[in-house]
């Protein structure tokens, strides 16, 4: 029976092959972008604002795919493959989970670093002139932000560090 329960940990592979295929189909989309760009500055010389528009997008899509991949790195070294204590060592630390909680404050990081971007994007890409409202986001990248460093303080009191 534990044998049955512990064999479908393997279920988890399949997210994490989903999550690195997602990534490669993001990093061709990237790619795309920035070829785009390439032909916009060849083509017109003077459309700046389309330029970065493109290489700002190409940017944020490579940070999210730079987000799945560490989701399915961490999953498939974390909980699925088995490694001897030696072979771990050997990982980059980024690779190496070890708990839930550890998962999701990576992921939670590297998804603030993915809003700023992302952010920056809309600011640069933007014709028209902002409103207030346009606060928003940022507002909220700072809370959450916030949060993550509060929760980090609050495990390393209990003696959790996190990476």
């Amino acid at each position: 029976m534990l044998r049955l329960a512990l064999a479908f940990r393997y279920v988890l592979l399949l997210a994490s092959v989903g999550a690195g295929l997602a990534a490669l189909l993001l990093l061709w989309e990237g790619c795309a972008m920035l070829l785009r760009a390439i032909s916009v500055l060849a083509a017109a010389g003077d459309e700046a604002a389309t330029v970065i528009g493109l290489v700002m997008g190409a940017i944020d899509t490579f940070l999210f795919a730079m987000v799945l991949v560490i989701f399915a790195y961490a999953i498939a070294f974390g909980f699925v493959i088995v490694l001897s204590a030696e072979q771990r060592e050997r990982l980059p630390r980024w690779m190496r989970i070890s708990s839930i909680s550890e998962l999701k404050h990576t992921l939670v990081a590297v998804i603030v670093v993915y809003l700023v971007v992302d952010f920056a994007t809309d600011v640069a890409q933007a014709s028209a002139s902002l409103t207030w409202d346009t606060l928003v986001r940022p507002i909220s990248i700072v809370l959450i932000a916030g949060a993550l460093w509060l929760l980090s303080l609050a495990q390393r009191e209990q003696g959790a560090p996190i990476e």
